[in-house]
């Protein structure tokens, strides 16, 4: 079923939510980024095999990508396969890029309509040309949009981030137009697959695990993290809720102290 997004301000839940005082409309996160863990976890509990836990965790994305924007988030970043996914049996892979190609297919009208802009971050090198033909085509028929930033990490790997964008400084550098001194951390981000993108705010791993996966290892530095056991296919509107809730009771100083102010009697 293709998303179906209504406008924030004629969403009931959101402004019922919003009323009852239970999430800050103005104190929204700028950019989520979410690791999408538990597929295996949720088919076994019930039997099945671990495919279809994938599927019911590719109905969690629509959901999760329908509220981001009812709320108006900037910036979504779910983490789909990353460099180390490639260890897992052949058909399972098969499975999951059949299983995006087709969310691309199914939900790229809603995305141009919903104004929602589809961009992959990760490295190409490996995944095969039909899911990068599905995914180039979703880039280009959302390049125009200005809504939310949908980023899938897709053969994507922290290290592995920064260690293609090493290469982009070094021919400034090999002539002299960059001096070693002069490379700093604007310089890094700027060569990295998020280049255009503000840092997450707020980093969500479902399942209970308490780990980061080598998942946006540079652009976390200060991200607040929220851990749920929620298995992924079972994440709904709520638990995103709850997970933003949590993030405005944050008191974030980026390692800062907060100022105190004395208040006359």
């Amino acid at each position: 079923m293709a998303m179906r997004i209504l406008e924030r301000a004629r969403d009931e839940r959101v402004e019922r939510d919003a009323q009852g005082g239970l999430l800050d409309m103005s104190k929204l996160p700028s950019h989520v980024a979410i690791i999408m863990d538990g597929n295996g976890r949720w088919a076994a509990i019930r039997n099945l095999p671990r495919i279809a836990g994938h599927r019911a965790g590719a109905e969690a994305v629509r959901r999760t990508v329908e509220t981001a924007a009812k709320l108006g988030l900037d910036c979504l970043t779910l983490y789909a396969f990353s460099t180390e996914n490639w260890k897992r049996p052949r058909l399972e892979i098969r499975a999951l890029m059949d299983l995006l190609t087709e969310f691309i297919q199914r939900e790229l009208r809603s995305l141009k309509e919903n104004n929602i802009r589809f961009r992959m971050i990760g490295r190409s090198e490996g995944l095969h040309i039909s899911v990068l033909e599905q995914i180039r085509r979703a880039e280009l028929a959302t390049y125009h949009c200005t809504g939310l930033q949908l980023n899938i990490a897709l053969n994507y790997g922290g290290r592995s981030e920064i260690l293609d964008a090493c290469p982009t400084p070094a021919p400034e550098a090999a002539t002299g137009r960059l001096l070693p001194d002069d490379i700093d951390e604007e310089t890094i981000s700027r060569a990295l697959y998020t280049h255009a993108l503000p840092d997450p705010d707020l980093l969500i791993r479902t399942s209970g695990e308490m780990r980061l996966s080598n998942f946006l290892l540079w652009q976390i530095a200060y991200a607040e993290i929220h851990v749920t056991e929620t298995l992924w296919p079972d994440f709904s509107e709520r638990d995103f809720f709850e997970a933003l809730v949590e993030y405005q009771k944050r008191d974030r100083r980026f390692g800062g102290v907060r100022q105190l102010q004395e208040v006359s009697a």
